[in-house]
């Protein structure tokens, strides 16, 4: 993978445009940060950019979760009881910085703890390009997106199935590095079938935003990822990688799987048939 500048706001932007180039959507997937150590993580993250992954969502584990299903609560469990903090995910964000673009997803909780100052500053002393705050409403999002910003740090944006029109355009407006499109209304885990409805509201987001449209939740196959990268910009993978990582025997056989499964998908979204 090349060294290019990677960190912050720019970082984000090229992941994209690198992906554009090679006539595909993004490959981003989603690590949970310590899970199930940090060491294990580590090999996990770089089996992630080996695997031709393009950004990576670096998920800080937390108690109480309000968008995360079983699979990821329950590995941010057991990251929490093998000592998993912030500061110590941030390490993880300073290490994979090096390879590709970092977005830590974090709950707004451990922003308003630290303010929102200390939390850009150890954000951007990270390397991050951008993060995720699932639980921070657009009207609230002011002085932290400023903060951020002025870090050179993107502050990406959720928009849901039911976000209504005239908020999904407020949103979108406002939105840095990308717009996370989440697939339907259930919270995180893998799915039969992608929702309906999907592609209109891709279509969406990507009229009213000048940034790229990611979709998450709910893909947990290439062929899936394949028709998600056929209408949106970035496709977005966690718990299908995460149960991977949480069923292997240790961490070779997570690199492994995760790895290999990546480079399946990567390939279907590309339309390589023969990968």
């Amino acid at each position: 993978m090349a060294e290019t500048s990677v960190t912050g706001a720019s970082g984000i932007a090229e992941a994209f445009a690198g992906a554009r180039e090679q006539g595909r959507a993004a490959l981003m997937p989603y690590l949970m940060g310590g899970f199930p150590d940090t060491e294990t993580a580590l090999a996990v993250a770089g089996s992630y950019a080996d695997a031709g992954a393009d950004l990576i969502e670096l998920g800080v584990p937390f108690s109480d979760p309000l968008a995360d299903g079983p699979v990821i609560h329950a590995a941010a469990t057991r990251a929490l009881a093998a000592g998993a903090t912030l500061e110590r995910v941030l390490s993880i964000c300073e290490r994979l910085a090096e390879r590709l673009p970092v977005v830590p997803m974090v709950y707004a909780n451990m922003v308003l703890a630290r303010g929102t100052t200390e939390f850009a500053g150890l954000l951007a002393d990270a390397g991050a390009a951008g993060v995720i705050v699932p639980d921070l409403p657009v009207e609230e999002a002011g002085e932290i997106g400023a903060e951020l910003g002025g870090a050179g740090i993107s502050l990406v944006p959720l928009v849901a199935p039911t976000t209504p029109s005239e908020r999904r355009r407020r949103i979108c407006e406002r939105a840095k590095g990308f717009v996370y499109v989440v697939s339907d209304t259930k919270v995180t885990g893998e799915r039969d079938q992608l929702p309906a409805g999907l592609a209109e509201l891709v279509a969406a987001v990507q009229a009213d935003a000048s940034v790229p449209a990611a979709v998450g939740f709910g893909i947990g196959a290439p062929e899936q990822a394949a028709a998600v990268g056929r209408i949106a910009d970035g496709v977005i993978i966690g718990s299908r990688l995460v149960r991977a990582v949480s069923e292997a025997s240790g961490r070779d056989e997570a690199a492994r799987a995760v790895g290999d499964f990546l480079r399946e998908t990567r390939a279907a979204l590309s339309g390589d048939d023969q990968a």
